[in-house]
């Protein structure tokens, strides 16, 4: 407690608080993996805390509906 009523203590207390996430999308996977692979070693130099990465859901949900009730096509 009274290391926090220094001066400049208290802001580095608050700004080690932050949480911070970024969703990256792209159809480049191997730039994507650059692009991650930077910011967690530019993350781990400053000594923070990473998790991640997490990777998002690729799959196509696809459901087979009638195009119209007069014709009998399906898509």
């Amino acid at each position: 407690y009274k290391d926090s009523m220094k001066p400049g203590v208290a802001e580095t207390q608050n700004w080690l608080n932050h949480r911070n996430r970024i969703t990256l999308t792209s159809l480049n996977v191997r730039s994507l993996e650059k692009v991650c692979n930077e910011l967690i070693k530019g993350a781990l130099d400053k000594e923070l805390k990473v998790k991640g990465p997490v990777r998002m859901p690729t799959k196509v949900l696809r459901i087979t509906t009638r195009r119209s009730e007069e014709r009998r096509v399906w898509e």
